[in-house]
Parts: C-alpha cells; structure tokens; sequence
C-alpha cells in the first residue's frame, strides 16, 4: 500500500511529509480512528518514528524520524527550541495592528476534550508571534504569518480565537464553518540530526 503522502525530502535519518488536512497525525484512541500519517508513512518505511504532532485539521510540513536514535536527536531540536516553524492563516475580522505576541498560559478544558482554554492560574505558558501578510476588507477576512514559540496542544487556534480572531472554518473555537481550517505549517528549519547541517522546508499555502 503506498500511502498517498507527497514527500518533500528523504534520507537514511528523517524525512519531511506533507500531511493533507483532516488526517490524523498518530493513530487515536478509537478503533476506527488508526489510519493517520505515521502508519501511512510506516506501510512503506518501516522504522519512521514521530517527532511532533500537527492538529487533524492543519495541513503542511511534518519531520519523521528513522529509528529510535534519530528520533531522539531530532525530539531534543524541538525541546531546546531549536527548530524553526512558521505557519499560515486566515482568520476571521479584520486585524488592526501589523504584528503583535500572544503570551496566554493553557490547559485542557477536560470536560470539552479535545479543546483547551486559557488558565492563568494552572495553564503552561505559551507564546505565538504574528504578523499581518494580507487584509481583505471585502471578505472580513485577514491573512497571518504565525511562530509558535512554544508547542502547545490547540496553541494557535486557541490564541488567535482570544484576539477575537477565530481561524477560518475553526468552529471549535467559535469561527462559522468552513470548507476547511485555514491553517498550514508552511515552513520547517533545522539541523540535520546527522550532520549538523541546517537545512529548511517551504510548503506554499493551499488556502
């Protein structure tokens, strides 16, 4: 079974997969929730690891480890925050400033699971940057460029739908349906596990 996942770059290390959105990233509690990306990628390369997640709804750039020593090395990049991540969004209202940073401590809402909420009191601190890319008066709508400086669970949609800005399609945090989530991981940098070497990963917009 080939598992329909385009691939942007392969070796004996990692690889960079591009997920389509409504996929699962790793397989769910359910039963019939197993098919994702990583036993996609597994049914034709056996010792593909994970290292992070995307949320089911966000399209674009996921590293995968090849085998558990890779794994960890990459696993360390994200933890010491030395991988590089942008993502794209449109999100619903027209945004005034140009730029700006969230800083807005989260935690699961449990009785609402999967979702989180914002908890100054027991929420672990989470910070995203953004910056305007385009306005669209007309459709109400503004486009973002956003790095998450840390990697919570929902960071992103929970903190742009706190600005009053829901992410487009996003009606878990209170956005009106949509086609899709107009979210997507466009841009993946770091060092190569191996060699050290730095490398980086576009994946244009589909949105």
């Amino acid at each position: 079974m080939y598992p329909d996942i385009a691939l942007h770059y392969i070796d004996d290390a990692f690889l960079v997969a591009e997920k389509p959105p409504g996929l699962l990233s790793v397989p769910g509690r359910l039963p019939e929730n197993q098919d994702c990306l990583v036993s996609r990628l597994q049914a034709v390369y056996a010792d593909v690891l994970t290292v992070h997640r995307l949320d089911q709804v966000t399209s674009g750039l996921m590293l995968h480890a090849r085998g558990k020593q890779m794994q960890a090395a990459l696993s360390a990049q994200f933890e010491q925050r030395r991988v590089g991540k942008r993502y794209e969004a449109v999100v619903e209202g027209v945004v005034a400033d140009d730029a700006g940073e969230i800083a807005l401590p989260l935690i699961c809402d449990w009785p609402n699971r999967p979702k989180q909420k914002v908890d100054h009191e027991h929420g672990k601190p989470a910070l995203t940057r953004w910056r305007v890319l385009a306005r669209d008066a007309a459709a109400h709508r503004t486009r973002l460029e956003l790095e998450p400086v840390t990697g919570r669970s929902h960071q992103l949609r929970l903190h742009l739908a706190s600005l009053g800005h829901p992410i487009v399609g996003d009606v878990l945090y209170g956005a009106a349906p949509a086609a899709r989530v107009h979210l997507h991981a466009c841009s993946l940098a770091f060092a190569h596990p191996r060699t050290g070497e730095p490398l980086s990963f576009v994946s244009p917009c589909p949105f």
